[in-house]
């Protein structure tokens, strides 16, 4: 194994291992710390935590006990990958498992690299961007679990971490970096926030920072450094499914309800599930499945994302309540439709896409192709004939939904 990876979500770990697998290196997605002593077949091992909005000290311990599983299984490097939008509230996870994760592995520095430029994340001068956009001034800023208040990730760290952050921007050479690291004391940690604007800048982070016992960041630097150590393994090949299909939509992000309208433009049957009457009773999983039973010749879209200020108003019956409500519906749903033979499952939502994975209770996936930069194909390991695409909720074009059915 060259690369142990623990990710903050499902669809954050679906989305580093896709780059790895497009660079050529051979993936396996775990859904949580695998209950096994047996050693993976592969390159990369990616685990998928739940970390994002997680408790803090059981975020820690969750990433450290995946660290640990991934250090016995004999992992070379690590990376702890996180959402390419950062995380700007300063009881952010962020700040605090990366502090544990480089204390567990005892190296003086890493990196923290959230940009993503395929998907528009880029960092310059420091700062977080969203499609040119400042990250506070972004649709993220509405977030409703992770708002987005500022876009400077050290301002950002130094709220989340014990350990300072120094920007690297038009100086980044190994030269540079070997300064910073012999001018500290051997006990002094410290995180280095170097510019990554366009693709090509890829290659240059790899080739100074490729060979760190630790890297944090989005899935931007997963490509390169694959292609680093590719030894030309294939993307599971696997065929297309003619069974029904079920796409949940549970985030809120402007792409994701973007994606919905367009599905509903191109003649899809959609059909809204609304918090607030799940939570009265007057919405039921069981009236819910009754509609897509009835439709099974065709692919029915279920959604609960909604506008900020909607989702806002909900969120005044009881944030966690809600949450709740929604992601066990969802989880009932996609376990009734693989039931019923429904073997495509799409789900746009990292929440979403995380109760829908636990409740089906595949714990390792292959890799297949992607369907967009970050939303790989992933066949089960225990059940070929399933076949599940996750995203990130702000991942995809419009057409996302409608590309995805004719992929999977």
């Amino acid at each position: 194994m060259r690369f142990g990876c623990i990710a903050d979500d499902f669809t954050g770990g679906s989305d580093l291992a896709s780059f790895f697998v497009k660079g050529g290196l051979s993936t396996i997605l775990y859904n949580g710390v695998p209950d096994s002593d047996e050693i993976p077949q592969a390159e990369v091992c990616v685990i998928a935590l739940k970390t994002r909005t997680q408790d803090t000290k059981e975020a820690v311990k969750d990433s450290l006990e995946a660290i640990s599983w991934l250090k016995e299984k004999g992992a070379q490097q690590f990376y702890v990958k996180y959402c390419s939008t950062f995380d700007s509230t300063p009881e952010g996870n962020i700040g605090p498992i990366c502090d544990a994760v480089m204390e567990e592995l005892d190296v003086p520095y890493t990196i923290l690299c959230p940009a993503l430029p395929v998907n528009g994340r880029t960092v310059k001068d420091g700062c977080l961007y969203v499609n040119g956009v400042p990250l506070h001034e972004s649709p993220m800023k509405d977030h409703p679990l992770t708002p987005m208040w500022d876009c400077d990730l050290v301002r950002l760290m130094n709220v989340q971490s014990k350990f300072p952050s120094v920007k690297l921007s038009d100086s980044l050479s190994k030269d540079k970096v070997d300064e910073l690291e012999t001018s500290n004391d051997k006990d002094y940690k410290f995180y280095i926030v170097p510019d990554y604007e366009k693709e090509e800048d890829a290659e240059k982070l790899v080739e100074v920072f490729g060979n760190l016992k630790l890297i944090t960041g989005g899935s931007g630097l997963a490509y390169p450094l694959a292609k680093m150590y590719k030894e030309n393994i294939a993307a599971h090949p696997f065929d297309r499914s003619d069974s029904p299909a079920l796409i949940l939509a549970g985030s809120c992000s402007e792409m994701t309800r973007n994606q919905i309208t367009e599905y509903q433009k191109s003649g899809g049957k959609t059909y809204f599930m609304n918090p607030m009457k799940l939570l009265t009773g007057e919405e039921s999983v069981e009236r819910i499945w009754n509609v897509i039973s009835q439709n099974k010749e065709e692919s029915v879209l279920v959604y609960s994302s909604d506008t900020p200020e909607n989702v806002k108003r909900i969120q005044e019956q009881g944030k966690e309540e809600v949450a709740e409500k929604l992601e066990k519906a969802t989880a009932d749903l996609a376990e009734l439709a693989v039931e019923s033979g429904f073997h495509r499952i799409i789900v746009a939502g990292g929440e979403t896409s995380g109760a829908v994975t636990k409740r089906l209770g595949y714990t390792g996936y292959h890799i297949g192709k992607s369907i967009a930069p970050g939303v790989p194909i992933m066949i089960p390991t225990l059940d070929h004939r399933i076949r599940m695409v996750l995203k990130s909720g702000n991942f995809g074009k419009p057409d996302f939904f409608t590309r995805a059915l004719s992929f999977i």
